[in-house]
This record gives structure tokens, sequence and C-alpha cells, in this order.
């Protein structure tokens, strides 16, 4: 199988376009894959001459324009000749197979929605995080695309949470559960109790009410919640993540017993480093775009950048779109998506 071109926008981020195009060029030699850098081509084309890159798999499509990281996430649809709406145009029209961008979020998702579009099953696409726990990964699902649900759309993110654990992940019959404030049923928001008889009438491997202590224990495989919800947890568990490392680092410096047992510990630390370093995984997907949308952290570097790259791959490799079309019709009661509210 020949791998997918991937449309970059090089101008969205706090490093752009230098680390964004290091991050391409790290790509392509990994990959051997096409990329297409979206920008400002003049810029684009200083940072491969400096780097001594001359690689016909990297292909500059100009922008003259971009999108601010505090503007309306709307703007992006007015102002056509930016390189995040240049990059998802590429997607929409088939000349590029995913895309990826370390800029404003919101512009990003309304590129996926409103320039790349919506598989048909799906009536609200949702971005899903896989979370580290102590046994692999659990998926969370909204963090951010969608604040305000009714109980349709949090059924719908079920099945593209179930579709993401089992296919990216490898994760048969995937635990499901509903975030919500005990396990007992009938505990929760009005949100929650009334996706909850829904969930149960789904066939997926639904386990009922999930706490949040549940998140990062490993008891669930996919949490579903809504994205005002999902957003907060992932801002605060990458806050946490960032605290407990540079609180660690506060205390070694204290004694020299410290030193020499953070000496001891080094492997360790640097695992579980590397599992809360953003960089490592890359970026988040939006699920449910007709192709894959990847959205990276503003402050990505070249490593995220390669590795963003990597994950709209593996979602195109792993014919996910397609997979989760065919979860959503297997899944979903006929009728359900209108009927339910």
């Amino acid at each position: 199988m020949s791998l997918p071109k991937i449309a970059v926008d090089c101008m969205g981020g706090d490093y752009a376009p230098e680390e964004i195009v290091k991050g391409c060029i790290w790509a392509s030699k990994e990959f051997a894959q096409t990329i297409f850098l979206v920008g400002d081509e003049q810029r684009i084309k200083e940072i491969l001459k400096r780097e001594g890159v001359k690689d016909e798999r990297l292909v500059v499509v100009h922008a003259k324009d971009t999108i601010g990281m505090h503007e309306p996430p709307s703007n992006v649809l007015k102002k056509k000749e930016s390189s995040l709406y240049i990059a998802g145009k590429l997607v929409k029209d088939g000349v590029a197979d995913g895309l990826v961008s370390a800029g404003n979020t919101g512009a990003v998702l309304t590129v996926g929605k409103f320039v790349i579009g919506a598989i048909e099953e799906v009536e609200r696409p949702a971005i899903g995080v896989a979370l580290p726990n102590p046994k692999g990964k659990t998926v969370l699902i909204d963090v951010g695309a969608n604040v305000d649900c009714k109980p349709k759309h949090l059924v719908q993110f079920a099945i593209i949470g179930h579709t993401y654990a089992e296919e990216i992940l490898g994760i048969q019959n995937p635990r499901v559960g509903i975030l919500s404030i005990g396990e007992e049923e009938g505990k929760g928001n009005e949100l929650v109790k009334e996706t909850y008889p829904l969930l149960k009438q789904l066939g997926l491997n639904f386990l009922g009410n999930a706490e949040g202590r549940d998140i990062y224990a490993g008891t669930f495989d996919v949490i579903v919640c809504d994205g005002f919800v999902g957003n907060i947890i992932l801002k605060a568990s990458e806050s946490l993540g960032m605290a407990v490392v540079q609180m660690i680092k506060e205390e070694i410096k204290k004694s020299l017993l410290a030193k020499i047992g953070a000496f001891l510990l080094m492997p360790a630390l640097n695992n579980f480093k590397k599992k809360a370093d953003f960089t490592e995984y890359g970026g988040i997907p939006l699920l449910g775009a007709k192709k894959p949308v990847i959205i990276t952290h503003g402050r990505a570097n070249a490593k995220a950048i390669k590795n963003a790259i990597k994950v709209a791959t593996e979602f195109y490799t792993h014919h996910f779109n397609e997979k989760l079309a065919s979860n959503m019709k297997k899944f979903m009661p006929e009728g359900a998506k209108a009927s339910w509210a």
C-alpha cells in the first residue's frame, strides 16, 4: 500500500514555520512519503535550503495569509488564502489524504468539519485522546470539539471511541463507560442520565458509569463525555504531568542522597516523562472527519510534527473512516440518529 500524502499547515503554532518545516523534513526522510508544506513559499524554501534539503517529496504550496492563534475560528472560512484553509482544501479535493496543524485549534476543527467535512454517518466529529494508564491506554472522547452535547452525540462518541480503541490501539471488545460522579446507574447530570439507557441499547461492551479516578486506572478502555468536561480534564492532566516532573526535579536538588537515587531511577523517570510528553504522541485526531485531521500542540517542535504526520498516516492505513462508518451502521439502532434527543 502506498503511503498517504499529508498536507501540513506550516504557519500554525508558536514555532512556525521553522520547527514545522523541520518536522516535515524529518517525516519525509523517515517515512518516505509526499508532504505538502503549505505556507509562505519564500520562508519555507529558505529553511529547506538552509537545511540542505532537496527532496521532491516535499512539495511547497504557497499561502499568503495565516490564521492567528487568538482569531475567532470562523475566520478561517473567510480567509481562503490562509495556510490552514488551503491545506484543508487540498484534503477536500483529494490532492492530499490527511491534514496536520499546530495552529488555532478552533480553526482546525472548523476546517475539519466544514471544509473537509464529516463522514455521512457522523453528525458531529469529536476529538479523542488516548491517555496512558498502568495497563495501556484509555480513550477519552470528546475533549473539546463539542462543548454542548445532546444524548445522541454522546452515543455517537461511544461508537467512535470504540472504533478508535479497537482499530488503532488494538483493544478487542473495548470496555466503554460514560463519565459521571458515581458508578451507580442514575448518578450524574441530566445529560449523563439520559444517555446511559441509550448506551445500553447499542451492543457495545458498555460497563456503565466511569468516575474521574477510572480515567487513569485502566478499568475502562473508552470513556465518553461532552467536550466541555473532556477539555478541562485534558488540560488539567497536561498541567499535572508537568507539575509532577517539576516537583520531582526540585526534590532531587535538595540532597546528595536524592541525587544518587534519581540517578538509579533515571531509566524509569525517563519512561514516565516519555508517557507524559506530547511530542511523543504527536497530536490528537478529529474523529469522524472524512479524512485524517490531526491537531497538534501549539508548542509543537519538529519531533511533534513528525509524529503527528505518523499518526495521520496510521489512521489512513488502518482504514479508520471506513471501519467507523461500518460500526455506525452496525451499532446505531435504525432511525435512532434522527429520533434520539
